[in-house]
């Protein structure tokens, strides 16, 4: 089997110098989606026909497993599926798909492709309350399909039929190649529809299949920033019900967004207007807090982010505590029972077991031992304009309130950093380090008047 995705559509309505296809669902371009489920199915060769911002498109997705395919002028769906032709086996079956209908389940396609077996044609079909916009299923008296009439082109009542056409379809290679040959453009909008070949088939004596999908919403599309928006719903909402089914408490599942890859052990809890991108493991007994943003972060069980937190690219050991208003930068590893408190920021660091750095601290690019009490105000200097540095901090070393640590710079075992110290050289381990002006008071000093 092979794979034709139809991604030539401008998008106007989207209003937007982007290309339709790769307006963000979840995080990821509309044709991402799409792409995920036809790879699913295992085609031997998956051909992309694009248009309008076609190098975008390429550029933002290419791979070698696609075939990329331009369709200029853009003649319609018909003409779009011609432009794949040369590239298609007549031994096989085709599958077309749509760039911008981006919820399309794997598990739907496959029985489509298995209700088309080698030599019918199969087509994605489903009833709507309010069809407007979609082409029609017409059938005989014995329930089979005639043909697909285009809402344009709809007489009254062919229009009150609500079985449509989604567009998706498989037929044998060979066939869809001879229909396409003999499709016309005689219509309201003078283009070569895809679903002319139903009539031939039918004229041909091909036995046509109907299918439908699990849910209506794998077959809409997006025209607009409001569908989009809506299909955006549509799908975290089914993510928050997987996860649900599986032990996870989600305090509002209306307001919960996974931009990537969510998993999670048992007992997980997730309070509102999280995001999770790329891939995030939450470990067992896991609970993020309020309004948290979390990408490409591993928390072990039993750890808490308080609210407000920013992890990226951090690894959290077990019953750690995050936050609130925290931020974890790439690079940074925490090992069991760290304690991370609000408006610390911790970049490309390893802080060891039962460390804390409770508030108002910036440690990066640092090594911090176990048991270490970082204080107040303290930032570790790993910056000179040009180069960056390490600073290592020994087992058991307490760091007082608004130090400073100019790396490079080490800190022994046990040692102690005295509150305003500026820190150039080692601290030795287990000694008081003091680094301080002396402090003088003047005697009978004014503060200065401000001048009328």
């Amino acid at each position: 089997m092979e794979v034709v995705i139809l991604a030539a559509g401008q998008g106007k309505r989207m209003r937007s110098v982007l290309p339709k296809v790769l307006q963000p669902l979840a995080g990821r371009p509309l044709l991402a989606h799409v792409l995920a489920s036809a790879r699913a199915l295992a085609a031997r060769r998956i051909c992309v026909v694009y248009g309008h911002g076609g190098e975008a498109v390429r550029t933002r997705l290419d791979a070698p497993d696609l075939v990329w395919v331009e369709q200029n002028p853009q003649l319609g769906t018909g003409h779009a599926v011609q432009q794949a032709l040369p590239h298609l086996s007549d031994a096989g079956r085709t599958l077309v798909l749509y760039g911008d209908v981006p919820l399309i389940g794997a598990s739907t396609l496959a029985r489509l492709v298995e209700a088309a077996g080698r030599d019918r044609l199969a087509l994605l079909t489903v009833e709507l309350d309010e069809p407007s916009g979609y082409g029609r299923i017409l059938r005989d008296a014995e329930g089979r399909v005639v043909r697909i009439v285009e809402e344009k082109d709809a007489t009254g009542q062919e229009r009150r039929v609500r079985e449509v056409n989604t567009g998706i379809l498989v037929a044998p290679t060979a066939r869809l190649r001879d229909w396409l040959a003999r499709i016309g453009n005689d219509n309201a909008q003078g283009e070569y529809y895809l679903t002319d070949i139903v009539g031939l088939a039918v004229e041909a004596g091909v036995e046509i299949a109907t299918v439908s999908p699990e849910t209506v919403a794998e077959t809409l599309g997006v025209n607009s920033k409001t569908q989009l928006a809506a299909l955006e719903r549509v799908y975290q909402a089914s993510i928050a019900r997987r996860l649900m089914d599986d032990g996870v408490t989600l305090i509002d599942p209306a307001r919960f967004d996974v931009r990537g890859e969510l998993v999670c052990g048992r007992d997980v809890e997730i309070d509102v207007n999280c995001v999770f991108e790329g891939r995030v493991e939450l470990g067992d007994g896991v609970v993020v807090g309020a309004h948290c943003v979390l990408c490409d972060v591993r928390i072990g069980a039993g750890s808490r982010v308080a609210p407000f937190s920013h992890l990226n690219g951090a690894v959290m050991g077990e019953a750690c505590v995050v936050g609130p208003y925290a931020r974890l930068r790439p690079g940074t590893a925490l090992g069991n029972g760290v304690h991370v408190g609000n408006f610390v920021e911790i970049k490309n660091s390893r802080i060891s077991d039962q460390s804390k750095a409770n508030h108002l601290a910036y440690v990066g690019d640092a090594d911090v031992g176990t048991r270490v009490n970082i204080g107040a105000g303290v930032i570790t200097c790993n910056y000179d304009g040009v180069n960056k540095y390490r600073t290592e901090i020994g087992d058991d070393a307490f760091i007082g309130s608004d130090a400073q640590l100019v790396a490079p710079v080490r800190v022994g075992r046990g040692a102690t950093l005295g509150a305003g110290t500026t820190l150039t050289r080692d601290a030795p381990p287990d000694q008081l380090t003091v680094s301080r002006a002396r402090q003088q008071s003047y005697a009978g000093w004014k503060r200065p008047e401000k001048k009328n």
